[in-house]
């Protein structure tokens, strides 16, 4: 089976990493349903089972930063599979625990182990993707979490109603199965930026990508040739010999600082991007969507399902072409057009009157985070050089901070003023992040 045309070229790491998200995102949706109801048997209350949903979004934030070192120093492969059996392992003790206490620990600590996969496997795939890559690769790893977080919930439905610590028992399996993908299948060490279809279709290079030195004449492939250590010779990859394996990246690379990130208008409007990723897609749709449908509509419960499985489908299939439009259109028109189309469908569901336009909101929200997703995680990897995890990581964090403050902003409102107040004051929050794009300089634009 040959790969659609967008795709052929791209790293390998690719398509592991997004099998890799595919394993962890089914066994979230498996057990995500089963946490409240697990947490209630040992007779405690609502607020309490929703803070072991909360603990493990609050401890992803707190150990952000410790992460991003921990990536750094390790390298992003060791960093992602020890992430991963850390999530597997306290997932499976909290199948087993006896009390609440246990529970809540334990759950925070697969918080911790997620930040550092999501942070290590973020800073590999930015750190092998070629400039004009990173959107469709993006892309691609961001459609292996949808899809099983479109699987997931299903079977979690399922088997809750075998059994309330199946579930995590299951989690830990996928878990288990995205370990040894991850090892088995990733190299060793990063590689060099293969050379990406799209410079043959004449996408524009990315203005600050540096060739190591003068290219030979000869039919030699224009791809940059990174040097290896000082004794060895250098090499050059003659063109149509794409059997040649590259070269590992040296280990003495430039890194890029968090002070020297920071200085960049794109990483700037990349942590406003990721912030209202999760403001908006983790954070306010969560909450306000079922309450909406339910409390504010009055349909049966069915159509919040209905509702999350139309707008993840629609996301879904505008990944790829969202992650094309942001290697060929641009950085600037992507992430501004993602964030208005995102406030605009949050501003259109507060007027929402029954199922018709319940759904065609939905299908906007889905459109606008294809994206809204992929737009901020390519302006990252255009600022980080080498090893660039703390960057990635503080990245990382803007999501999870959207992911908190979203219900607790979207909670208040509904409880002290309207459904119709909490949607348009998250839509302008999240319009206001994807206007600051627009601080982009035009000729940064493109990768």
């Amino acid at each position: 089976m040959r790969l659609p045309a967008s795709l052929r070229g791209l790293p390998r790491e690719t398509f592991v990493l997004s099998l890799v998200a595919f394993c962890v995102a089914l066994g979230f949706g498996i057990v995500a349903p089963a946490i409240p109801l697990f947490a209630k048997t040992f007779g405690v209350s609502s607020t309490a089972a929703g803070a072991v949903v909360s603990a493990f979004a609050l401890m992803r934030f707190a150990s952000g930063l410790g992460s991003g070192r921990l990536v750094d120093r390790v390298g992003e492969r060791s960093a992602l599979v020890g992430g991963i059996v850390v999530v597997a392992v306290s997932s499976l003790l909290a199948g087993l625990a006896v009390s609440y206490p246990q529970l809540l620990v334990l759950r925070g600590v697969g918080g911790v182990g997620s930040a550092v996969f999501t942070i290590a496997s973020t800073s590999l795939l930015l750190r092998v993707a070629a400039a004009a890559q990173r959107g469709r690769t993006q892309g691609v790893y961001r459609a292996g979490f949808l899809l099983g977080g479109i699987v997931g919930p299903a079977l979690g439905g399922a088997v809750v109603g075998v059994s309330l610590r199946a579930p995590f028992f299951l989690y830990a399996a996928t878990l288990v199965l995205a370990g040894v993908a991850a090892a088995t299948l990733l190299p060793a060490a990063p590689r060099p930026p293969a050379p990406s279809s799209s410079a043959a279709e004449g996408t524009p290079a990315h203005p600050e990508t540096v060739h190591p030195g003068p290219i030979p004449p000869g039919p030699v492939d224009p791809r940059p040739v990174h040097p290896g250590p000082a004794h060895a010779e250098p090499v050059a990859v003659a063109a149509g010999q794409d059997d040649v394996p590259p070269r590992p990246l040296p280990d003495e690379e430039p890194r890029t600082s968090l002070a020297e990130a920071v200085r960049s208008s794109r990483y700037r409007a990349a942590l406003a991007g990721n912030f209202a990723v999760g403001f908006s897609l983790l954070g306010v749709r969560s909450v306000v969507v079922p309450l909406l449908v339910v409390d504010g509509l009055g349909l049966g419960p069915g159509w919040i399902g209905a509702a999350f499985v139309v707008s993840a489908l629609v996301q879904t299939a505008l990944l790829l072409p969202a992650g094309r439009a942001v290697d060929t259109v641009g950085r600037r028109p992507t992430l501004v057009g993602g964030g208005l189309l995102t406030a605009v469908a949050l501003g259109g569901l507060a007027f929402a009157t029954g199922p018709v336009t319940l759904m065609a909101g939905m299908t906007a929200f889905g459109a606008g985070a294809a994206v809204l997703g992929v737009a901020p995680a390519a302006l990252v990897g255009d600022v980080v050089r080498g090893k660039g995890g703390t960057a990635v990581a503080v990245w990382q964090m803007a999501s999870d901070l959207g992911s908190i403050l979203g219900p607790l902003a979207a909670g208040l409102l509904i409880d002290h003023a309207s459904f119709e107040a909490a949607l348009l004051v998250s839509a302008t929050v999240v319009g206001v992040c994807g206007l600051l794009g627009l601080t982009l300089p035009r000729d940064e634009a493109l990768a």
